[in-house]
């Protein structure tokens, strides 16, 4: 594949780097529809492909993608699953916190989240490709990398409504197939063992919280769609709107008259391990809310605290597993969902068995 860095460094200096604001200005494009014919025809020797991405956008990418900038650590995660890790070249801030063991460092950051990015940072790693959430500053990206032959793909993997599209469409940017599959298989083998064990029973009412107290899910999000999965019934299943992630801050008040069976309180991802005793301070405060005790969770030992990147991981897979094996613990004899963990740690993130912490450092129950 013919790189771009020869062409890119100019570029940047004639642009005096970066604009205010983080803005990359090229250079001015010269030239008569000769050059730019003899370009199309580079290009087609060099080979590209045509991707629709998570906005069906249709992007044009080399056919073969050997340097990336990934943003979002969801979409790093995946990318590493399906076996492209080794392509990644840059990514955001969340990704360098949340995920370690990827083993990046602070000169591959390009932004500061995924919606405040370092285009000149990018446009110096030279990627084939830029993979960015819907949610993050795609369209920026998209217009400041173009005239830079910088492709932007949107990829969300934070989305449960589109695992199998996203998993397909990181297959297809970074031939990887088979490795697309691989993951698709196991997403598919726990919700199917989830389905089957949880068919006919009688739903359990669940509290799903989101790392600030009272912050709840509501119908159109994934943690609402997991509760279902589960076996179980959102609490506040009749309430509509919230923000974009559709969360909204519920009354305390309204937590107690609702009256769950189980409560989840879900920190934010970390990859690295909540320190022990911050945790087990969370867990000890929830049953002594106000009102809290009477609760049935609370009465029958049923609040469970854990690391979104345990129970969100896997588009919150596993997590639809270990909610499931609260919910009905007489329906998963013999299923444990800390297996399944720790088979996305070691062989789909590619964590050592020496370096895993076990399912115990990243969820938390008083009924386990």
């Amino acid at each position: 594949m013919i790189k771009r860095l020869t062409r890119v460094l100019p570029l940047l200096a004639a642009a005096g780097m970066l604009a205010a604001c983080g803005q990359v200005q090229a250079a001015e494009q010269t030239g008569d529809p000769g050059t730019d014919a003899a370009g199309s025809a580079a290009a087609e020797e060099a080979g590209t492909i045509t991707v629709t991405d998570d906005l069906d956008r249709e992007v044009t990418i080399p056919a073969r993608v050997d340097r990336a900038v990934v943003t979002l650590s969801y979409n790093n995660e995946f990318v590493q699953a399906i076996g492209a890790g080794e392509t990644v070249v840059g990514i955001d801030r969340g990704t360098l916190e949340r995920d370690p063991y990827l083993g990046f460092d602070e000169s591959e950051v390009v932004g500061e989240s995924i919606g405040e990015l370092n285009y000149e940072s990018i446009v110096a790693l030279d990627p084939d490709v830029a993979i960015i959430p819907r949610n993050g500053a795609w369209q920026e990206a998209a217009d400041q990398l173009e005239q830079f032959e910088i492709p932007v793909v949107v990829v969300s993997a934070w989305d449960f409504d589109v695992f199998d599209e996203t998993v397909e469409l990181l297959g297809e940017v970074f031939g990887e197939p088979e490795g697309a599959a691989k993951v698709q298989d196991f997403y598919h083998e726990i919700f199917d063992t989830v389905a089957e064990r949880v068919d006919g029973l009688d739903p359990v009412p669940v509290y799903w919280e989101t790392d600030k107290p009272y912050v709840t899910a509501l119908p159109g999000s994934g943690f609402d769609a997991i509760i279902t999965a589960a076996g179980g019934t959102n609490v506040f299943g009749d309430v509509d709107g919230g923000d974009a992630q559709f969360e909204t801050t519920v009354d305390p008040a309204s937590v107690v008259t609702r009256n769950p069976a189980v409560i989840v309180h879900e920190r934010p991802p970390s990859a690295a391990p909540y320190p022990a005793g911050e945790i087990a301070d969370l867990a000890a405060s929830i049953p002594e809310r106000p009102g809290f005790a009477g609760i049935d969770a609370v009465t029958g030992s049923q609040v469970y605290v854990s690391n979104g990147w345990a129970t969100s991981g896997l588009s919150k897979a596993i997590g639809a597993a270990y909610l499931a094996s609260w919910l009905h613990p007489e329906a998963f004899t013999g299923i444990d969902p800390a297996d399944y963990l720790e088979r996305w740690a070691v062989e789909f993130q590619g964590i050592s068995e020496a370096d895993y912490a076990g399912a115990d450092a990243y969820v938390w129950g008083n009924g386990s």
